[in-house]
């Protein structure tokens, strides 16, 4: 009989440790499609044998449990990608918002930054044809047109690259709140698992954990440190601390010159987030380096744009026969832009200021109206003898303004396409390891169902030998 009963119990347990696999399975498939699940696979431990008489007999197996199928080295590194490639994304999307501006096929009307160029050419243009006729009204009204035109198409672009410096501002700041959230839930969730988990898989709350810490990525470049107690102490990538097993710190914000930075602890660490990754990285990358980039070329060429010409202007002699030069109560200096003091903040303040076509100087200095000297000087300030901005004539300096600015956004967006690549290859690495193949769990759930079958029928044989046994042969008594 206690053979007998030994593999009852035997049976019993197989029965149980079936079940309890077939439950996690069951499980599996219900979560094959929740974001971050890990599939889990049962653990499975041999009862301890007994001896008899020297001999060990098993006992069985227990069903302890389950393991999540994760590979923390291949998470991490996902997150490092999907890092780089939010940051890439999120500047891309900014360079391209950026270039547009300067595009004239994006251009819905004629006084748009997208005609920068052509407006150049048109101005300078316009004192060649005042060559011809220097005396003609109209020809004289054409350049003050011209001049409007361009300042109009340069001070716009200029505010349209300070609004959108203001929107990637707020868009970062933003995040903050975002970080301070996921921050704050995987301290708890450290908690969590150093309780119940310390030394073994914590099934779910890791699944959240690593979701967290996934989203977290995205947002901001960050470096993950695993301790004791199956904890995590997360920091930005320069090293400041976010999280600390089960306590976050969070981020503030401050404006500094104008603009915002971001703190932990007292610490700016603005431009460590930067150079970090994540959303943000690629929001104040923008921000801080990109637009300002752009807004510095745009300064340059309105300011000096505005102060050759005046200077050039102011050269000769007007219509009225007043030089530009002679300075008393009664003559203002020819300008024909708003004079700039300082290169900075010279393309949003560039306008005209002249009014009366009579006061292009396209006479020379002492010369009559009828000359054309500081005409064919005006014109010459973009022909190719022509140094006044930054070495280049102001064509070939907001050519090559642009130029540089179209390699900006294509080598970003060759960076982040082969970032997204890798996001992609990492992520079908990790999904192959990690996600749930219903095809897989399907064969396992056929194995245990047979198994738990089998186990179902050894209880049956036993019932037929222990009824004859209490029988004594005698098959009708007991049945």
């Amino acid at each position: 009989m206690g053979t007998i009963s030994s593999a009852l119990s035997i049976m019993s347990q197989a029965l149980d440790a079936d079940q309890e696999a077939l439950n996690v399975v069951a499980n599996n498939v219900a979560n094959a499609n929740t974001a971050g699940y890990t599939e889990e696979t049962p653990d499975w431990q041999e009862n301890q044998p007994i001896s008899i008489s020297g001999v060990s007999y098993g006992q069985g197996v227990t069903e302890t449990g389950s393991t999540s199928e994760r590979d923390r080295v291949l998470e991490s590194r996902l997150d490092q990608q999907q890092q780089l490639a939010a940051s890439s994304s999120t500047r891309l999307t900014a360079l391209d918002t950026l270039q547009a501006l300067f595009t004239s096929a994006s251009s819905s009307s004629s006084s748009t930054a997208g005609n920068i160029g052509s407006d150049i050419t048109s101005f300078f243009n316009s004192f060649s044809s005042l060559e011809a006729n220097p005396t003609e009204n109209s020809l004289r009204q054409s350049v003050l047109s011209a001049a409007s035109t361009l300042a109009g198409d340069i001070s716009g672009a200029a505010a349209s690259l300070n609004s959108q410096k203001a929107s990637l501002d707020q868009e970062a700041a933003g995040t903050t709140s975002q970080v301070n959230a996921l921050t704050g839930a995987i301290a708890q969730l450290n908690q969590q698992i150093q309780t119940t988990s310390p030394n073994a898989d914590a099934g779910t709350l890791e699944d959240q954990r690593q979701e967290d810490l996934s989203q977290l990525s995205q947002l901001v470049g960050i470096n993950q440190i695993t301790t004791q107690n199956n904890g995590m102490e997360i920091t930005t990538t320069s090293g400041q601390l976010l999280v600390s097993e089960g306590t976050s710190y969070q981020m503030t914000t401050g404006t500094v010159n104008g603009v915002t930075d971001f703190f932990v602890n007292n610490t700016d660490i603005t431009a460590d987030l930067a150079t970090g990754g994540g959303s943000l990285g690629g929001y104040l990358t923008a921000r801080d380096t990109d637009i300002p980039s752009a807004l510095s070329s745009l300064d340059q060429l309105a300011y000096s744009i505005s102060t050759s010409v005046n200077k050039q202007n102011n050269s000769g002699t007007d219509y009225d026969g007043v030089e530009g030069n002679v300075a008393n109560s009664a003559n203002a200096a020819l300008n024909i832009f708003s004079e700039p003091t300082t290169v900075a903040g010279s393309a949003a303040s560039m306008s005209v200021v002249m009014t009366d076509p009579n006061q292009i100087a396209a006479a020379g200095a002492g010369d009559g109206t009828g000359d054309d000297s500081n005409a064919i000087a005006l014109a010459a300030l973009n022909s190719s003898t022509s140094t006044i901005v930054g070495g280049k004539t102001p064509s070939n300096y907001y050519a090559n303004f642009v130029t540089t600015l179209g390699s900006t956004v294509s080598a970003v967006k060759t960076e982040n396409t082969a970032q997204e690549a890798s996001v992609t290859q990492l992520q079908t690495q990790n999904d192959a390891l990690s996600g749930v193949n219903l095809n897989d769990e399907a064969s396992s759930m056929t194995t245990l169902e047979r198994s738990y079958q089998a186990a179902s029928q050894v209880f049956t044989m036993l019932n037929t030998v222990m009824a004859s046994a209490l029988n004594l042969g005698d098959q009708t008594t007991v049945g």
